[in-house]
């Protein structure tokens, strides 16, 4: 079992991982086969870590078989798992190895549950209130969802109230280099990507090859965009 310590070490990590990532894929397939290959795709593209997501009657299960898959096939990779919305949840999963848990809301129990286990617990929050609350629970990453219900302009106007928070929208975030620079610039970490990286078409039989190319795309432009004046001022 790993100290303490070691763990507080990898859980800075993982959160440093995704924000040089810059983007978060997450998706759910029903077949754990079908959820290797698309984990292995990513990882082939550049993706250091991926969301797995608690969206169906298997996620545990093909969750576990996917942790021991990557240990050889995609060795570094980082995997955690979204959607975990209750603390029972948050516990198995962590059993079965996930290097981080994303929530869709701020749940105390999850916080407490990822707090005791020292792994990485990044809830997801909407209005300055439940931003606040999730910092009174130790987060010092969040997830703005439903981004596209807000823009990129929210993140610009409550960042300034948490200086210490640091954020990734998800739903809605598009591979364009105008989508990303609209986020960036207004001072997001990272950006979550689902259905706009991982198409259903992709997922359910789509030529897989597409996956990769759109990968490399949205890291080769989260990457143009972090190079940019307006970025390097915002990050100041």
């Amino acid at each position: 079992m790993k100290s303490l310590l070691q763990n507080t070490a990898l859980k800075q990590q993982i959160l440093n991982r995704i924000t040089e990532q810059g983007i978060l894929p997450l998706f759910y397939h029903a077949d754990p086969e079908r959820s290797l290959k698309i984990v292995e795709i990513l990882f082939r593209a550049g993706c250091q870590t991926i969301e797995y997501t608690n969206r169906g009657p298997d996620a545990f299960e093909n969750f576990s078989y996917l942790h021991k898959q990557i240990q050889t096939l995609c060795p570094g990779l980082s995997l955690g798992i979204g959607t975990v919305k209750t603390a029972g949840e948050a516990r198995a999963f962590i059993s079965a190895g996930a290097d981080f848990v994303i929530c869709p809301v701020v749940n105390s129990d999850v916080a407490n549950e990822c707090g005791d286990a020292n792994v990485l617990w990044i809830p997801g929050c909407l209005t300055p209130t439940e931003v606040f609350e999730a910092e009174k629970h130790q987060a010092s990453f969040v997830k703005i969802f439903p981004a596209q219900v807000v823009g990129a302009g929210y993140i610009g106007a409550i960042r300034e109230l948490f200086p210490q928070m640091q954020f990734m929208p998800t739903g809605g975030v598009e591979i364009s280099r105008e989508n990303l620079n609209a986020w960036f610039t207004e001072g997001v970490s990272a950006v979550g990507m689902g259905s706009k990286l991982i198409s259903k078409e992709m997922l359910n039989g789509q030529d897989l090859n597409i996956l990769h190319d759109r990968a490399v795309e949205a890291l080769k432009l989260v990457a143009e965009v972090r190079n940019s004046p307006r970025w390097a001022q915002v990050r100041a």
